[in-house]
């Protein structure tokens, strides 16, 4: 969604010709990917981080064009809603000290942000859902004034039959109807990109989906919207239903939704992921770009592509593909299970813990498969994001020596000796990597990520249901440890 777009109404004949070179596109990308030594290279870690303004009230500040004008950081862009931005962090090579990197990277990100929102009476959040959200904060007007996201909602909007549904249990179940995608803007999180050899793509990427469920368990930082009490991690529901264009003959026939955690195992290679949203997801965006496909391959050259980007761009799987053409081009999966905050110590451990858990699993990962079902990866993603560290999760055998259903706490010590294994198989220096595992082993052994910490402070400032009070009075608590930067699990109870 980062590439330009000129306009957002479309004709019947936009999409026959956008069509059209979406095949040429997926031709000329399968001959690339078949070149030998394209894609090679060492792996490589990058990510982007979502973050929300505030104002001294802790209320959402609906300014981010204008502290974006503040910087000349060219990491920083906005995002879907108006009191949303993102920084594109900096890629780096996996081996040696990458977290530090990343580090780096987010805190000049943040103190930068910082910075430009202060001169607007703003300050910067990083959590999965802003806990001081109403309705009216929600409204078409939320939406950033920028074509492509106009274009998309307006597209979107026309692929129902009315509104979008949200529909979320928790303690205080949420149902409403929206007529705008601002909903989806509302969830923030902090996506990992990962560089791997062309060889290896998929056996690290059906990795990954058996690794995001019990790292997301161990994250949850999105207990709340819209004064409802819900999932550990709510911004996994709500993403999925705020942008849900299938009407209810779609549904019936169970075509997947544009945010999804897949169908089935990868067996074919990235190829096959592009192939799949292409046939999978009506085109939304019919935009096309100067460049022939063909012509630029024959030429020599690495192809942008930009219609297969701008398409994956509007199908947001937990885990894709990413085609780049930048550096003589590659296909990196980009991870976007993890939330926001709640400290960059904790998102660096969440970093750290699935990217070594998807690596130290991916040599076993064809005798994982072999008695661990698609179905079984897919539910524990969802039951991690309700239910957080009292999640029941299926465990196959090949991973942590018994099958059957256990919390994330009966394994977690296993879990961490694998993601161990990975980093340092990875080249990671394990000075750097062994502290960030140990946070998490540390967060779930305390029982306290930072979804766990806002539901007790709601709890002790004694409202049945939180209030809009209560609720200011925990995120100006949350908002305080955050920028102290202690990880969570050593927040105090107040």
């Amino acid at each position: 969604m980062g590439l330009e777009i000129d306009r957002e109404e479309f004709a019947p004949e936009d999409y026959d010709l956008f069509s059209d070179r979406l095949d040429r596109c997926i031709a000329v990308l399968e001959r690339l990917l078949a070149q030998p030594g394209f894609g090679v290279g060492a792996s490589s870690l990058g990510a982007e981080l979502e973050v929300s303004l505030v104002d001294a009230g802790s209320r959402p500040l609906p300014f981010n064009e204008e502290v974006l004008r503040e910087t000349l950081d060219e990491r920083m862009t906005v995002e879907l809603n108006r009191f949303n931005l993102e920084c594109n962090l900096l890629h780096t090579n996996l081996s040696g000290r990458p977290f530090s990197h990343l580090r780096k990277e987010i805190e000049s990100a943040r103190d930068e942000l910082a910075r430009a929102a202060a001169l607007h009476g703003g300050r910067i959040a990083m959590i999965g859902i802003l806990p001081t959200l109403v309705d009216s904060d929600l409204h078409s007007e939320a939406m950033t004034d920028a074509i492509r996201y106009r274009a998309l909602s307006r597209s979107l909007r026309e692929k129902r039959d009315g509104p979008f549904h949200v529909n979320i249990g928790g303690e205080d179940p949420l149902e409403l109807a929206c007529e705008d995608v601002t909903y989806e803007g509302a969830a923030t999180s902090f996506q990992i990109h990962l560089r791997v050899a062309p060889s290896e793509f998929t056996r690290v990427f059906n990795a990954a989906q058996i690794a995001t469920s019990p790292v997301l368990a161990a994250s949850g930082n999105s207990p709340t919207f819209v004064g409802h009490r819900l999932w550990e991690e709510t911004r996994i529901a709500l993403f999925k239903q705020a942008v849900d264009d299938r009407n209810d003959h779609q549904k019936n026939a169970r075509r997947q939704a544009r945010v999804s955690f897949g169908s089935g195992w990868l067996e074919g290679g990235p190829i096959e992921l592009f192939r799949q949203a292409l046939h999978d997801y009506p085109v939304l965006l019919p935009v096309l770009y100067d460049e022939d496909p063909e012509k630029a391959l024959s030429a020599g050259l690495v192809p942008s592509l930009k219609e297969i980007r701008l398409h994956q761009g509007t199908v947001w799987h937990w885990n894709r593909p990413v085609y780049d053409p930048h550096d003589e081009g590659h296909v990196r999966i980009e991870l976007r299970g993890l939330p926001s905050g709640p400290t960059t110590e904790d998102m660096l451990a969440n970093a750290a813990f699935l990217i070594g858990l998807t690596l130290g699993i991916a040599p076993r990962i064809d005798e994982i498969k072999s008695s661990f079902d698609f179905a079984s990866a897919q539910h524990n993603f969802y039951r991690a994001a309700q239910s957080g560290l009292d999640a029941m999760l299926e465990w196959p055998a090949a991973l942590v020596g018994t099958k059957g259903t256990a919390p994330l706490r009966t394994h977690v010590e296993k879990l961490g000796v694998t993601a161990r294994e990975g980093l340092l198989a990875g080249g990671v220096d394990s000075r750097e990597s062994d502290p960030l595992i140990d946070c998490v082993l540390e967060r779930v052994a305390r029982g306290q990520t930072g979804s766990i910490w806002q539901r007790r402070r709601l709890a002790a400032l004694g409202a049945n249901k939180p209030s809009r009070e209560a609720l200011a009075v925990m995120f100006e608590g949350y908002l305080s440890r955050s920028n102290a930067g202690e990880p969570v699990h050593r927040w105090g109870p107040s």
